[in-house]
């Protein structure tokens, strides 16, 4: 795994560049102007490959602003098309790792519920299903280990809805430890950072007939540090 700028490559060719989102770097220029991960990355390209002018780099999925861990970038416009037409299609299998309060009673299971967002608070909520204006949200869950009254959750996102999983494990009484937003202002101990992290991404390669994979482990800090991760 190469480093640049405190962003590890996890992996790169000609179609597509892998990285490590680090937690609380939002992934586009936003109203902060805080640095942002799409124009680190850019900044990258054009100095290992000297490009003059702008640097092509296709966003294809995002991440919300505290969450790190995996994503994929498209360097051609060919391989951006590729890639969101899997997102779109649901063919990107996303798996996600989340530490939640409280114990849940089933060790595997769904939640099918319907979001609405607030554009004002930048927050969503859940909503009837046939609300207007609201969206279809899935996510699969699978219990990995509980420790002090919290819970290590792996998460398979099957639409990909912005803060869908905060939004649906909060409703479902199982909200993320960290997470003002929607969950608890403050957890003792905690150092505000928010305990989900993008840990795979499986997709087919863009331009090769083949599956990839890539992986992303949670920092080695509180809460994460509770938990068998190995």
């Amino acid at each position: 795994m190469d480093t640049h700028n405190d962003i590890s490559i996890i992996y790169e060719d000609n179609h597509l560049l892998v990285v490590e989102k680090p937690a609380n770097v939002p992934v586009q220029a936003d109203i902060s102007r805080d640095p942002d991960l799409l124009s680190m990355l850019k900044a990258y390209l054009k100095e290992k490959y000297s490009k003059p002018g702008n640097v092509y780099l296709g966003l294809v999925h995002r991440l919300d602003r505290p969450v790190g861990g995996v994503m994929v970038f498209a360097k051609t416009s060919k391989a951006a098309s590729r890639l969101s037409e899997q997102v779109r299609s649901r063919k990107m299998e996303k798996i996600y790792l989340a530490v939640t309060e409280g114990s849940f009673g089933n060790k595997n299971g769904s939640y099918y519920n319907f979001l609405i967002k607030d554009r004002d608070r930048n927050k969503v909520a859940v909503v009837p299903e046939g609300t207007p204006k609201s969206y279809e949200a899935v996510m699969r869950y699978g219990v990995i280990e509980e420790q002090n009254n919290m819970t290590l959750v792996k998460i398979n996102l099957e639409t990909g809805r912005p803060h869908q999983i905060r939004a649906q494990l909060s409703h479902n009484g199982h909200p993320i430890v960290g997470d003002v937003k929607y969950g608890k202002v403050k957890q003792t101990g905690f150092t505000d950072n928010l305990a989900l992290w993008s840990y795979q991404l499986s997709f087919k390669h863009p331009v090769k007939d083949e599956i990839i994979s890539f992986t992303s482990s949670p920092p080695n800090c509180y809460p994460w540090i509770l938990f068998n991760l190995t």
